[in-house]
């Protein structure tokens, strides 16, 4: 195998093997902590431009299959792991890694010291990254770097660019596409919700012509400050229709509510992040994908109102808010991949639009 480095933009360098792809690439590089799902998570959109890091030792020993997808065209710009299986055993498993990757022209080094990268990246924050030949001028290669910024088209990149149905025979949720997962859309149907799914930036007006029963806000990468048009349009939603939002729906909801975002050191990504219901004193296993929180002071000069932390850095994990029918998580309980401990807040909703009545502190989010 040919030999490639990632380089850093702080001029460090790991070098190891190349697969998948060979084409050069750069972006922000990443690390999740999950040790199963690799597939959900290179086809979760929430990705888009950054360089995943696996670290979980072996990857790829499950093959790739044809149902584990979360998204049809997968967006990260590179995948970094200790070990890529050759040999898949799996029954479903229809191609290796390599043969995906390739496919897909994502490129993929392995053989670094993952553990390594993931205690720089903990340390210092995530950084810009690029993948090389061994002959590259890495001096030059971090200066460009550091003089890059971050995209800031990534929602409008994945999002879908028409709206779709998904039938069912129950009530009708609009789902804006931020960038919105394939778990979401099935447990929205497994309730019997037709689902429809409409463009990141459908005005409140289009919205509303579509008689929704309830409004989901997906999740999505980047930075939701970049989205001002879609701030404005939940703000207009509110009070019209129950309102669910989950990981960057989440970050609109506070946004739009007057709460304020920041960027994490290095966010949140794995199958294993402790939240804490505070109305119950329930503690659920959950998985989580972004770098982006909102900043819990500025929750209290609004009408939110925190429902869940997280146990490890008691960042705000759940909002509801206390006037309108809206309520909203950090995490995924849709999980795909991780943990199903947060199932039930898709019945929450259930209860919200079949009662058209907020989620106060109060009252709580029934539990299944």
């Amino acid at each position: 195998m040919k030999k490639r480095m990632l380089v850093l933009e702080n001029g460090v360098t790991f070098t190891g093997k190349a697969f998948g792809s060979t084409k050069e690439t750069h972006g922000e590089v990443v690390f999740n902590t999950s040790m199963t799902g690799y597939q959900e998570m290179m086809s979760d959109p929430s990705y888009c431009d950054q360089i995943l890091t696996l670290t979980y030792p072996l990857i790829g020993n499950y093959g790739i299959n044809r149902d584990d997808f979360e998204s049809i065209t997968p967006y990260i710009k590179g995948l970094i792991v200790k070990s890529a299986s050759v040999h898949p055993s799996h029954f479903r498993s229809k191609v290796t890694l390599d043969e995906w990757l390739k496919a897909n022209n994502i490129p993929g080094l392995m053989g670094i010291d993952t553990r390594k990268l993931t205690r720089m990246i903990r340390e210092h924050g995530t950084m810009k990254g690029k993948f090389c030949d061994l002959d590259a001028d890495v001096e030059q290669v971090a200066n460009t770097l550091q003089s890059q910024s971050f995209p800031k088209t990534q929602v409008a990149h994945v999002s879908t660019k028409t709206r779709y149905v998904t039938p069912a025979s129950g009530k009708r949720v609009v789902l804006i596409d931020y960038g919105a997962k394939k778990g979401i859309i099935k447990d929205l149907n497994h309730l019997g919700f037709e689902v429809i799914v409409v463009p990141y930036n459908t005005s409140a007006e289009d919205v509303m012509a579509l008689s929704p029963d309830g409004v989901m806000l997906s999740n999505g990468p980047g930075d939701p400050e970049d989205i001002p048009e879609s701030v404005e349009t939940v703000k207009e939603l509110m009070g019209l229709v129950p309102i669910f939002g989950i990981c960057l729906g989440h970050q609109l909801l506070a946004l739009a509510s007057g709460a304020r975002t920041e960027k994490m050191r290095f966010g949140h990504r794995g199958g294993n992040h402790p939240v804490k219901d505070l109305r119950t004193g329930k503690v659920a296993i959950t998985s989580q994908n972004h770098g982006y929180t909102v900043n819990p002071r500025s929750v209290s000069e609004t009408d939110l109102e925190i429902t869940h932390i997280n146990v490890n850095d008691q960042s705000v994990e759940g909002l509801s808010h206390s006037i309108h029918p809206a309520f909203s998580v950090q995490y995924h309980p849709e999980a795909s991949p991780g943990p199903e401990d947060a199932k039930d807040l898709f019945l929450a909703f259930k209860t919200l639009i079949d009662t058209k009545k907020p989620v106060t502190k109060k009252e709580g989010i029934v539990h299944a």
